[in-house]
């Protein structure tokens, strides 16, 4: 099931190339943030960090100035790991999967949202882990991870997942 704004489609296409694999995964990123419970402090533009290498290709582009609760979306690409507490979401590009648990624990207590699409990532820390399983996107969720960086989920994007971990 894919989420755009506040209403459920079935995606029923295949996964068959890089392209739609990835625009399917943008779709879903704005999902997360749409889905995602943000204290009242948080930053009047919700910064989206795309960190490592970019397979989007144009796709995470066309999230910038969307918004979310009228907090428009700003994307930039960052290769600098000192420049990730800027952000409020952080996509961790599969490029980075050796570094990640140390980028993780560098953001543990931040209010960020981090997001990949690498096997395993949940268990080095990220809140919300892509795969692909039959040729479709499922995702995963550490909600323990999310609540000690502030931030909660929509029952409805709970329910979506394939496994939430406490």
């Amino acid at each position: 099931m894919l989420w755009i704004g506040y209403a459920p489609i079935f995606h029923t296409a295949a996964i068959a190339d890089n392209n739609l694999e990835y625009q399917v995964k943008a779709a879903f990123i704005y999902n997360f943030i749409a889905f995602t419970y943000w204290p009242e402090s948080t930053n009047q533009t919700i910064q989206l960090c795309v960190y490592g290498e970019n397979y989007f290709g144009r796709e995470i582009d066309k999230l910038q100035n969307k918004s979310v609760n009228k907090k428009p979306i700003t994307v930039s690409y960052i290769n600098d790991s000192n420049q990730l507490k800027q952000c409020q979401v952080v996509f961790f590009s599969k490029s980075v999967s050796t570094g990640l648990s140390n980028l993780l624990q560098s953001l543990s207590n931040e209010l960020i949202l981090t997001v990949a699409d690498t096997p395993g990532a949940i268990s080095h820390g990220v809140a919300i882990n892509m795969d692909v399983v039959n040729n479709k996107i499922v995702f995963e969720i550490n909600l323990a991870i999310a609540r000690k960086s502030g931030l909660d989920f929509s029952s409805k994007l709970l329910q979506l997942a394939t496994k939430v971990y406490q």
